[in-house]
């Protein structure tokens, strides 16, 4: 029997401009985060958006959504290191991050990736704001600029990662807050988070 209310549950869920604010932060960080022959941060061992290495495997087995397929495997590279991390903690499925938002955000982000990349159009042109980070020449001043654009960075050093004061607030919030706490960079992935029992 469901106890909650529909009116409740529909207030729960984000909305289309909210999930696609939290797939332009997944898909901008999981880019910067990979390393390879040209590395950009270097927090995750993945090389699938590099012009002369998954790029071009990409494009001759998926010539109409390659661009998508890059990024999707660049996001699934950081969900593991992201996972990994977590995974040092007792209570690792209380810990909200970049890339574990809750089972049910999770879904409704990859629901809506796959909306999207069966939409027709290329990752610049369906989520807009990611144009502008993901250049052809790594900029380490800009993404850090942009980082910045999201606000203070708040957080303390804990055993997993930068932890965040407070449980995780609504999405918009949340992923503005656990990007400005990817500043500053750090060599490894510094797992800003959040506990959903603070």
């Amino acid at each position: 029997m469901d106890l909650i209310p529909t009116a409740a549950r529909s207030s729960q869920r984000p909305s289309t401009a909210d999930l696609d604010h939290a797939l332009t932060a997944q898909l901008a960080v999981a880019w910067a985060g990979e390393g390879g022959e040209e590395p950009r941060l270097g927090w995750w061992r993945c090389d699938m958006t590099g012009e002369f290495t998954g790029q071009i495997l990409l494009e001759e087995l998926l010539p109409t959504t390659w661009r998508w397929a890059s990024l999707q495997a660049a996001r699934e590279a950081a969900r593991r290191a992201d996972a990994a991390l977590r995974s040092r903690d007792a209570r690792a499925d209380r810990i909200h991050s970049l890339f574990h938002l809750g089972f049910g955000v999770d879904e409704q982000l990859d629901e809506r990736f796959q909306d999207l990349k069966r939409g027709g159009t290329g990752p610049r042109s369906a989520l807009p704001d990611l144009a502008p980070l993901l250049t052809d020449s790594w900029d380490p001043e800009a993404f850090s600029a942009w980082l910045a654009g999201h606000g203070d960075p708040r957080f303390t050093a804990a055993p997993i990662g930068r932890r965040l004061p407070g449980p995780p607030p609504p999405l918009p919030e949340a992923i503005d807050r656990l990007l400005a706490a990817l500043a500053p960079p750090s060599p490894h992935y510094p797992l800003p988070h959040f506990r959903a029992d603070a």
